[in-house]
């Protein structure tokens, strides 16, 4: 039921040459075709980068942060973190209508 005949093709191709002319038709085609080498182009160098990532991601996980030197410590294990103190929130509606 799906499957395209021959004479389905010739009366497609007919109907398309009334429709739009025999001049224009090489044209639309041609079109078409640059269209589509582009777009294919553009997939490819899409499908490159991510390649392209993928492999200095993999290449950059092997890194390691250097040890520090001998005598010396790491400047963030010099003083432990101390959270800064909490300030009590004011709400800023109550404030103007306390003042």
């Amino acid at each position: 039921m799906g499957a395209l005949k021959p004479w389905h093709i010739a009366v497609l191709v007919v109907v398309l040459i009334l429709l739009f002319g025999a001049k224009r038709l090489p044209d639309a085609a041609r079109s078409l075709g640059r269209s589509l080498r582009i777009i294919k182009a553009e997939t490819k160098s899409l499908q490159d980068d991510d390649r392209d990532l993928a492999s200095k991601a993999d290449a950059q996980a092997g890194y390691q942060p250097l040890p520090p030197q001998s005598g010396q410590q790491a400047p963030y294990a010099q003083q432990p973190y101390q959270a800064a103190p909490q300030q009590p929130v004011v709400d800023p509606v109550q404030r103007v209508r306390d003042n």
